[in-house]
Parts: C-alpha cells; structure tokens; sequence
C-alpha cells in the first residue's frame, strides 16, 4: 500500500475555492479507485499550504487510477475549475509507505 501525499501551495484569498475543490474530490477519488483519507485546509499557522491524502495498492494501480479519474465527469469539472479560478499555485506528490504499525488513539 502506498499513500500519496500532495502538498498544495494555494492562493490564500481563495481558501473558499480550495475547500469546493476538496469537497468535489470526496466523491470522485473514491469511485475511481483510491482509498481518500481527505484534504486538509490551511486554519492555524500557514495560510498557504493544504494537503490531499489517499492511499493506492501501487504505483501501477496509481496510474490507473489517474486515467480513470481524467475521464470521469467530476474529475474533467473539478480540474476545469481549478485552471479557472487558480487557486492551487504548486502542487507536490510524494508517495509514502508506512514504517510503522498504526497506533491506538489514546
């Protein structure tokens, strides 16, 4: 299991517009093959940086994943929207593998 890690550098007048986006990723990563843990809005300390986090079996499944979700109408829109009103100014993946066991909340 792999879990990709895109770090966003986002315009910070249009948190607003980051947050719809993220909402849109909710349904679409989802049915096009990844396990999304979520995306993260900047609130304390940085207003630039925001996160989107999901997990895929492999780099191969990954690419799969990518095609699926270019083709799927939610997808195409919620690029589309980005492009548009260019809030995201960077945007980084880093893919991980976990190095520890998960640990109970306490």
């Amino acid at each position: 299991m792999l879990t990709c890690v895109i770090r966003y550098h986002i315009d910070p007048t249009k948190k607003e517009q980051f947050i719809q986006y993220a909402q849109n990723w909710g349904d679409a990563i989802p049915r096009n093959g990844a396990d999304l843990v979520g995306y993260f809005a900047p609130h304390e300390g940085s207003t630039t940086l925001a996160y989107g986090i999901y997990h895929v079996k492999s780099l191969a499944d990954y690419e799969q994943y990518r095609q699926r979700l270019a083709n799927d109408p939610l997808g195409k829109e919620n690029y589309a929207f980005a492009q548009k009103e260019k809030f995201l100014l960077r945007e980084d993946r880093t893919f991980l593998t976990l190095a520890s066991a998960p640990h109970k909340l306490a």
